[in-house]
């Protein structure tokens, strides 16, 4: 109607001033009602030519849309494991910060095996000591075996010595039976070297490795203890929490509720834009926008990302082929817009509907020296009509209250 309204100034109106005060035809008499088409037809049709080229050049270059909202992200609060709940730390709403437990899972078994690791710990601890005490007695077992072997020594060196100086003073086998006894007094000694070394490293390398693993399956029991009380993994808010004690959860088939981090979706407003205007929508584009949840307030906003895929032509890989005619409706360019100051969507609920704007600006094209001047003068006429889309916006801005709340009986 305001595009009409706008052309017709143009067009209709001078046709009936010209008709008028040229031709001298009087409403009522010459321009009657009937008469209207026949007396006028070249300022309507003009109108309704210029209405349709304006609207059409408006809506391209600067494009609106219905379908925007401040989408964010909400995380499941799951465990790692399934298990019946048996403490609840938050009501059905309320703030949380990372690390805070949401709730507990029954930790009998957890607790149980964390116990036996804890004690497997003591007993590879105790075996230390056990281990230490070896080692002292394969000290004095080596003490002994050298004393004896010493002893076997100097009584044999005593006997040869005899020998050698007279003969047959010490039979030749009593020398024969004490080299037998030193060679078994040298074994007895290597025994008790090599269980002295035995206990060194049962010491210092067996026992230090079966702690590492008892503490290894203490840490892995603690974890498992852990992993039954479910903490907030980031700063946010817990809503509709019904979650209660002997309610049974299980990580693939359902999750106890949802946390909302905190300031998710209060950055960045998403719009869909139609396929048509894929070419015009632009990185850089200042926009506008207007939401349900702020009402009467234009939103400043810049647009920072056009995504280059539309969602309705993805396809998930399966065992039967794709059928275009499934994709009836065509999808959306997504833009995303942030806004063009700081605080510009702080009172913005996220999931609030919004309606949106984006103004192409021609502004270093037409100031470029090789722009022709009848170049410059159109880029000039398209930056101009953009006045148009942001009255209908602010129109809009005016009306969606009443729109909402009394028109619509809400």
């Amino acid at each position: 109607m305001l595009e009409i309204l706008l052309c017709s100034l143009v067009t209709l109106l001078p046709d009936f001033l010209y008709r008028r005060y040229v031709q001298g035809k009087r409403l009522g008499k010459e321009i009657t009602f009937y008469s209207v088409w026949f007396e006028l037809r070249w300022g309507i049709i003009a109108c309704l030519l210029l209405t349709i080229s304006l609207i059409t050049l408006i809506f391209y270059y600067h494009p609106s849309t219905m379908t925007a909202t401040m989408f964010y992200r909400t995380i499941p609060i799951l465990p790692e494991g399934s298990g019946r709940v048996a403490a609840v730390d938050v009501g059905f709403s309320a703030p949380v910060k990372k690390g805070d437990v949401i709730f507990r899972l029954d930790s009998s078994k957890q607790e149980a095996t964390l116990e036996t690791a804890k004690r497997k710990v003591a007993e590879v601890e105790a075996a230390f000591a056990a281990a230490r005490s070896d080692i002292d007695k394969a000290d004095g077992q080596l003490a002994e075996a050298n004393s004896a072997l010493q002893q076997a020594l100097d009584e044999l060196a005593t006997k040869q010595e005899l020998q050698r100086r007279n003969a047959g003073i010490v039979p030749q086998r009593d020398i024969d039976k004490l080299q037998v006894l030193v060679d078994g007094r040298q074994g007895s000694v290597a025994a008790a070297k090599a269980a002295r070394q035995a206990a060194e490293v049962k010491n210092s390398t067996v026992l230090p490795a079966q702690k590492a693993s008892a503490e290894a399956a203490r840490a892995e029991a603690q974890v498992e203890l852990d992993k039954t009380a479910v903490r907030a993994g980031v700063d946010g808010r817990v809503e509709q929490f019904a979650l209660r004690v002997g309610d049974v959860v299980n990580p693939v088939m359902r999750s106890a509720g949802i946390l909302i981090p905190q300031g998710a979706g209060e950055k960045v407003l998403q719009a869909g834009f139609d396929q048509i205007e894929a070419q015009v929508m632009k990185v850089g584009m200042v926009a506008e926008a207007t939401c349900i949840s702020k009402p009467w307030t234009i939103i400043p906003l810049i647009v920072v990302g056009v995504q280059d895929y539309i969602a309705a032509g993805q396809f998930r890989g399966g065992e039967q082929l794709v059928d275009v005619r499934g994709a009836a409706r065509p999808g959306t360019i997504l833009v995303s817009m942030a806004p063009l100051y700081e605080g510009g969507l702080d009172d913005v609920s996220p999931g609030s509907s919004c309606i949106a704007n984006a103004y192409t600006s021609n502004h270093h094209e037409i100031l470029a020296k090789d722009t022709g001047a009848m170049r410059a003068f159109a880029l000039h006429a398209v930056d101009a009509v953009g006045i148009v889309h942001a009255m209908l916006l602010r129109i809009q801005a005016l009306m969606l209250p009443i729109q909402t709340l009394v028109l619509t009986g809400h």
